[in-house]
């Protein structure tokens, strides 16, 4: 059997592996692998190609795919792997069969490690001077006799191995590179120290005050496999900004279990003296530093991905936060010195009118500003003010709440303003206004994501938007094909109208990119408004394998009341039998929610289209074009509450959820400051995790129970029953109830006690 059957058979496995991994059965992964590897997207897989997949979501889609690049990338490391050690002809039976058997890159490399090509070592040079006998006499034999006595049969002065202690050296040389390279001490000895090693966070002299934002880690010490994700980042970037150092250690009373590990591993039953010292060097010096660094590593990685798993959750919260709809918007990007920036956009988007006002201090134009606006809502008559959450934003809600007295009809809503800027510098905004001050493109698109969140931010980096936890230290490349992915499937779980849709927004639906994107805009721009989903394909460089993968996600409002639904163009024809069984028109059964309810999906399956399609099919007519995302409702903050210092324990407010952590949420309650509602304090009963219970955008209930000035902090809780006036800066940072305070205790029983303010502390948002 060759290496490339090996790879075959590995290959083959595949469908089985990632079956397991996403419970499905094999013929639904193998199905998947195929569609994907033909170029086919995961949302279109998962709504339009259901019979083939055997009903797969987005959701196992998305993680098949990335098992699916994960294990081809192990596969051909594992083919490389085995042709360097064959090009070395070393390559038993045994160690083939091993390494076909590693499901694991890390095992994989463990079992290469003493095959690698490497620098000559001084294993190497004693090997080379004859000296390998010895040790392995020295290794395997109880001695009695004088090794030095032993060791001056080997001397060997061509290699400049004149004196027995250099004999002796290099035949330790020679053990410490055997054990630290053999796969099954490691894998035993990495374990162990993942259960029971504690990582170690100490201050480096002199840095206390530069450090202070890391001080709850000057001294502190955990388990390192109970380190939660949000802590090991803070950790890492303490080390990494030179303020920590970060030591990983055995507690003291089993600090020497690895020697027994050694011992047992290769069976020296009763090590002599000098074979002790040698065990003893290769773990201290060799085996316990490269295994600490790879478990710091490890560590790093695992927190990276919970982390952008966490940035994933609340992107996709965000884009699919309610949209306003076609409501006329005037936008006000808040400022102090240079002013409040003005735009107004009509109900489809389109720039209206633009000011700049001076209502705060330096100039408190107030009246002036006021006069502005009131001509500005006379003028174009917008029926809702977006004002950006930034700086002087509680400010200029209290300007707004003038104007909106001044016009009963028109309301007010504080919106965020993440990555507005961004925006505004932009080459995509240059392109929309390029005769626009930068400065008022923010306020255009702090009014446009009022109207439909989803499309304005897709126009944004998803890292600017602000939703993260520590997005700067995480892998960028693995951040960004995550981000990616939460953008093409909120994009089109919603869809997309082809008519009015940014090239921004095109370009993440289904099968299309930038360049065909680009095309759809400028075609419509030349020729007018799409009239159905057929026209289409006149769109350069828009084939037919393109066509069947984004049709289905465009909307277009024209002569067939299907092209805007989500029924794909391939499937017109199960409507046509639909309406020849039903005897209706087509405009009679859409909407006739009663009548399409006593339809059967199996009376109209056929060669093509199962049940799970016609049922979407059915769903679709009954309710067609409908939007996905909750209905618009906003927070109504206090008046008397603008400032960190108007805040008392106590107050219940309103706020809007900004961004949710694994420990905890924070709320914007209408001060410069978002508050943080612990884990512990989200619900009545114990959470495990804060996705549970909140989302970014929702509009809550929450009760202050801690405000710290100095430190900018506010402690906040979903639980009215909360006492106050207690010490909250806990490990649970409010009073839990018992099973939350218990599980907790378990996790972080060496945590910093303020920890959740500790961690919170990047996350906060200073406006």
């Amino acid at each position: 059997m060759t290496i490339q059957t090996d790879m075959q058979a590995h290959h083959a496995a595949l469908p089985k592996i990632i079956a397991g991994d996403i419970n499905a059965a094999q013929s639904q992964v193998s199905a998947a692998i195929k569609l994907l590897d033909e170029g086919a997207t995961v949302p279109f897989i998962a709504r339009y190609r259901k019979e083939v997949t055997g009903g797969l979501d987005d959701t196992q889609l998305r993680l098949l795919e990335e098992r699916l690049v994960y294990l081809r990338e192990l596969n051909d490391r594992r083919a490389t792997i085995l042709n360097s050690i064959f090009e070395q002809d070393k390559l038993s039976d045994d160690l083939r069969a091993r390494i076909n058997a590693v499901a694991t890159k890390t095992e994989l490399e463990d079992l290469y490690l003493p095959y690698r090509p490497k620098r000559r070592t001084r294993a190497q040079i004693a090997i080379e001077a004859g000296i390998e006998p010895l040790a392995d006499l020295l290794f395997h034999n109880t001695l009695n006799d004088d090794i030095e006595t032993l060791a001056a049969q080997y001397l060997n002065p061509e290699h400049d191995f004149t004196e027995t202690k250099q004999v002796l050296d290099g035949a330790r040389f020679i053990l410490i590179e055997r054990i630290s390279e053999n796969a099954d001490l490691l894998g035993k000895l990495r374990q162990y120290l993942w259960d029971f090693a504690e990582l170690h966070s100490t201050v480096q002299s002199g840095k206390e005050e530069a450090g202070n934002n890391y001080k709850d880690y000057f001294e502190f010490k955990e388990t390192i496999k109970t380190i939660p994700s949000h802590r090991a980042l803070a950790l890492l970037r303490g080390r990494n900004e030179d303020i920590l150092t970060l030591d990983l250690k055995l507690p003291e009373e089993i600090e020497d279990a690895p020697l027994g590990t050694i011992t047992n591993t290769f069976s020296l039953t009763s090590p002599h003296d000098w074979l002790k010292d040698t065990i003893r060097l290769s773990w201290r010096a060799k085996l316990n530093l490269s295994l600490s660094l790879e478990l710091i590593n490890q560590l790093k990685e695992a927190a990276e991905t919970e982390a952008i798993k966490v940035f994933a959750r609340n992107l996709k919260d965000l884009l699919l936060a309610s949209p306003a709809g076609e409501k006329g918007i005037l936008g006000i990007d808040p400022g102090l010195r240079t002013g409040c920036k003005i735009a107004v956009v009509d109900r489809t988007g389109k720039l209206l009118d633009t000011a700049t006002i001076y209502p705060h201090a330096p100039m408190n134009k107030w009246d002036e500003s006021l006069h502005t606006l009131t001509q500005l809502v006379e003028k174009y008559s917008p029926e809702l003010i977006s004002i950006g959450n930034g700086t002087a934003s509680r400010e200029t809600d209290k300007l707004g709440a003038e104007l909106c007295k001044k016009f009963p009809k028109l309301n007010k809503v504080v919106t965020s303003e993440a990555g507005a800027s961004v925006y505004s510098a932009s080459a995509l905004a240059a392109k929309e206004f390029p005769e626009l001050d930068v400065s008022l493109r923010g306020a255009v698109s702090i009014a446009r994501r009022l109207q439909d969140p989803l499309a304005e931010l897709v126009k944004i980096e998803p890292k600017a938007i602000g939703v993260g936890q520590y997005q700067h230290d995480v892998n960028q490349v693995q951040l960004n094909r995550m981000l990616e992915s939460v953008v093409e499937d909120c994009v089109n779980a919603v869809g997309v109208d082809a008519n009015t849709a940014s090239s921004a927004l095109l370009a993440q639906v289904s099968g299309l990119n930038a360049t065909t994107a680009q095309n759809i805009v400028d075609y419509r721009d030349e020729n007018g408004p799409f009239k159905d989903r057929t026209a289409l394909k006149k769109v350069p460089r828009l084939g037919p394998k393109t066509f069947e993968l984004a049709a289905g996600f465009l909307r277009i409002r024209g002569s067939n009341p299907l092209d805007i639904s989500a029924v794909h163009p391939e499937a017109y024809p199960v409507v046509e039998r639909i309406l020849k069984a039903s005897q209706k028109p087509l405009t009679d059964l859409i909407g006739n929610s009663a009548f399409i309810k006593t339809l059967r999906a199996q009376d109209f399956v056929c060669d093509k289209f199962g049940v799970p399609t016609i049922q979407d099919i059915l769903e679709e007519l009954e309710k067609p074009g409908r939007d996905p995302r909750p209905e618009f409702i906003t927070a109504a903050f206090r008046e008397d509450v603008s400032e960190l210092s108007d805040l008392k324990e106590g107050m219940q407010l309103e706020g809007i959820i900004t961004n949710v952590a694994n420990f905890g949420a924070f709320v914007d309650i209408g001060v410069h400051q978002d508050g943080l509602v612990h884990i512990s304090a989200l619900a009545d009963r114990f959470v495990k995790d804060p996705h549970e219970v909140v989302k970014v955008g929702d509009v809550v209930k929450v009760k202050v129970l801690e405000v710290d000035i100095p430190r900018k902090r506010i402690g906040l809780t979903m639980r009215m029953n909360d006492p106050i006036g207690e010490n909250h800066s806990n490990n649970s940072f409010v009073s839990a109830s018992k099973g939350q305070k218990r599980s907790m205790n378990q996790r972080t029983q060496q945590a910093p006690s303020n920890n959740p303010f500790a961690d919170a502390l990047g996350q906060l948002k200073k406006r």
